[in-house]
């Protein structure tokens, strides 16, 4: 009986311990409070091994343990990619806000992945800070995987000495070992490891999409949120072969020729020329390419809130009248006139449209009628007030959803906060449940290829018809 009581009384101090200290698999983590003192947050907690050294382009290795306590109060480095400090390939990180830690609190968990085309990206920017988020009952959680070389990089050689016999998704790997993580551990921090939500936004929302078709994700996560870009288009990630080609490429570019040789290349000299890749198919993380993995059902079917901006494009090249008038003519020949009604070529927005519903919202629509499971379909068109105007742009729904405008330099007005609160209370009620709605908000309804109505996120809540859907009758089977 002395022993029962003795443990329970230092179970106590552990958890109303301030600074807060909790025991993971791999030794005790102190983290802090915010300067409120009603959240604990602990930054900068090792969930692999680093990837230096022998390890580079190697599958997230498990932690060594420590002994005593470890000071995790500051975020780690963030992940190899130019133009953000500090940087480095030990990079592999996560962050946690939390409010209560006793047992047996069992809050909803969100992990947040960052978006950055895969190249760039962090999980310590303000936009993502957990702190608000947690205030609303979650546990929110945000990690660093690796980007660019460092991440998706295949080579033949890679793939020979891997035990998978493949190479070329690391980050993604990466982004497991987190989940994984969190599943083994997050009870401590007050989180329930079967209720847990992964969200993100571009590149992020493409890295939900990867996890939802991958069978190594399967059982890591209960609900989705994907902002902003998916991998619906035929063909999108490279084939292995193809990745390992383009591999032997750029290496041969570096003068690397060999395993050895390229893992003594300096991380500045894998960096210099860099350029997007993207999440390969190689038979191990991805048994087949996501659309084909959607249309047989072979996927995590989980609930799902998905949706896209106004103002998501990335038109570069702007045609003139005559140019688009070409276009038209031929791609969609006979069909061209039509097309030129829905995009009008004296326009300027015309070409912007394009590409947003053939690359955003299109991909959205998708992956919400196909899921197979509850889905909730936004649009957001609200245009945060300031210089520069940029529209309703790529990424100005996240400080909105997680409730971090403070963090963004803009005269916010007391319709953004109201906003804010609308759809950070939305994604707060769907990590709970499965389902949006709540107590005091515009009623969402589900998704389907029948039921098109999507709820709008502007200058008002409300319940729309998805906007694009006269262009994606005029795209049918997919657009092009």
């Amino acid at each position: 009986m002395r022993v029962i009581i003795l443990f329970l009384l230092s179970s106590l101090l552990l958890y109303h311990s301030d600074p807060p200290i909790v025991s993971t698999d791999a030794g005790v983590v102190s983290g802090t409070t915010n300067t409120a003192k009603d959240v604990r947050i602990f930054r900068g907690i090792p969930f692999a091994a680093p990837p230096v050294g022998r390890l580079r382009w190697k599958e997230p290795q498990p932690v060594t343990t420590w002994k005593g306590v470890r000071n995790c109060v500051e975020f780690g480095p963030n992940p190899m990619q130019e133009n953000w400090e500090p940087t480095s390939e030990d990079c592999l990180y996560l962050n946690i806000w939390t409010t209560e830690l006793e047992p047996p609190m069992k809050k909803p968990v969100i992990v947040w992945i960052y978006g950055g085309g895969f190249t760039g990206g962090s999980g310590a920017g303000g936009w993502c800070d957990g702190a608000a988020m947690a205030r609303k009952g979650v546990v929110f959680v945000t990690f660093n995987y690796r980007v660019g070389v460092f991440g998706f990089l295949a080579h033949p050689a890679l793939s020979a000495e891997s035990p998978n016999h493949t190479s070329g998704n690391y980050g993604i790997l990466d982004q497991i070992a987190a989940l994984q993580w969190v599943k083994r551990n997050i009870a401590g921090f007050g989180g329930d490891p079967a209720n847990v939500t992964i969200a993100g936004e571009s590149a992020g929302s493409c890295s939900v999409n990867t996890l939802i078709a991958s069978p190594l994700a399967r059982g890591l996560f209960r609900h989705a949120i994907a902002e902003s870009a998916g991998f619906f288009k035929p063909g999108r990630n490279k084939t292995l072969r193809e990745a390992e080609e383009d591999g032997v490429s750029a290496m041969h570019g570096k003068n690397a020729l060999t395993l050895e040789a390229m893992r003594a290349l300096s991380p500045a000299a894998l960096l210099k020329g860099d350029y997007r890749r993207l999440p390969v198919v190689d038979g191990y993380v991805l048994p087949d390419h996501i659309d084909e993995l959607f249309k047989k059902g072979a996927i995590n079917k989980v609930d799902l809130i998905t949706g896209y901006n106004e103002g998501d494009n990335f038109v570069e090249d702007t045609m003139t009248k005559a140019q688009f008038i070409a276009f038209a003519q031929r791609n969609y020949g006979t069909r061209a006139d039509a097309f030129l009604t829905l995009y009008p070529p004296d326009s300027a927005q015309s070409q912007n449209a394009l590409g947003r519903d053939l690359h955003f919202a299109w991909e959205h629509y998708t992956w919400a009628k196909e899921e197979g499971a509850r889905a909730y379909m936004y649009y957001f068109d609200r245009v945060p007030p300031g210089e520069p105007k940029l529209g309703a742009f790529h990424s100005a729904e996240v400080c909105y959803a997680l409730h971090t405008l403070r963090f963004q330099h803009r005269p916010w007005t007391p319709w953004d906060t109201t906003l804010s609160n609308l759809m950070s209370d939305y994604w707060v009620n769907f990590a709970s449940t499965g389902d949006p709605n709540g107590k005091g908000l515009p009623p969402w309804p589900v998704f389907s290829a029948r039921k098109t109505k999507v709820i709008r996120f502007g200058d008002t809540v409300e319940t729309i018809d998805l906007p694009a859907m006269r262009a994606f009758g005029f795209f049918q089977p997919y657009p092009r």
